[in-house]
């Protein structure tokens, strides 16, 4: 099942996405909050007639560095022989069509697609063997980078967690196994070219990895976000461009960029 947050006169809801065709799809409005067992209503809305937003708000975004060979690499990094984190803070977040603003502080922003994972409930400690039962589904993110402030800076708060550095979206797939998730093909274009292309399968740690590790360090709530690393072929994005990650089986994510005025 494919699950949207968005507007609609105002008012903010959950919807299950219907429909084989974008110009065909419809949302059925979910009954609460859909990381608890759920009705739908019954009553549909065509997506057209929506605004969509960030699939879920986020108390976290837990992200790690390094986690595919060919991306380490083509930047002069080692292969981490541990899980890299790091923190988008929430208010990174965005939602499809939303406008990545080029900050002031950088000349070199990069585009990184990736796989996000989606926690379903609370938890901490998982072991691997559970870590499916903690995943509520995946979606579509650029981990947005300050390049320059990143390499100048060495911590990197500034350079990957200024407001709008945290596309998601358009929606989370629940419907994706992990097996099935660990080999998709994750792909990104900037105004229709492509620049990356991969497969989850080349991460060098897995989802379970990634998982059993950070929450052995802190509980993870309903919501919060993992993001597990960019396929090699990163690279510059100018105010105007209009760039989009597409992942099999989830989507297409896409936003345009623009100068902070």
């Amino acid at each position: 099942m494919r699950i949207a947050r968005f507007s609609i006169d105002g008012n903010v809801a959950f919807g299950a996405v219907e429909g084989d065709r974008p110009d065909e799809y419809v949302l059925d409005i979910i009954k609460g909050i859909p990381f608890t067992d759920f009705e739908l209503s019954g009553t549909k809305v065509p997506l057209s007639k929506v605004r969509l937003l960030p699939p879920v708000l986020p108390n976290k975004v837990v992200a790690f560095g390094r986690n595919y060979a060919e991306h380490a690499r083509e930047l002069g990094n080692e292969v981490p022989d541990a899980p890299f984190a790091f923190f988008k803070p929430s208010t990174s977040v965005i939602g499809p069509g939303d406008e990545i603003q080029y900050p002031s502080f950088t000349q070199d922003l990069h585009h990184e697609a990736e796989l996000a994972v989606v926690i379903g409930r609370l938890c901490r400690e998982v072991p691997r063997e559970r870590v499916k039962d903690v995943i509520f589904g995946y979606t579509c993110a650029n981990d947005i980078t300050a390049r320059d402030v990143q390499k100048r800076e060495k911590q990197w708060a500034r350079a990957k967690g200024f407001d709008s550095s945290c596309p998601l979206g358009p929606w989370v797939e629940t419907g994706l196994d992990i097996g099935t998730a660990s080999d998709l093909t994750i792909q990104l274009t900037v105004n229709g070219e492509q620049r990356q292309l991969g497969r989850t399968s080349e991460m060098i740690h897995s989802i379970e990895d990634l998982v059993v590790n950070i929450s052995e360090a802190m509980t993870l709530l309903p919501g919060d976000v993992i993001l597990t690393g960019t396929p090699a072929g990163v690279g510059p994005l100018g105010a105007g461009d209009e760039v989009a990650v597409t992942i099999e089986g989830i989507g297409t994510l896409t936003n345009k960029v623009v100068k902070r005025g």
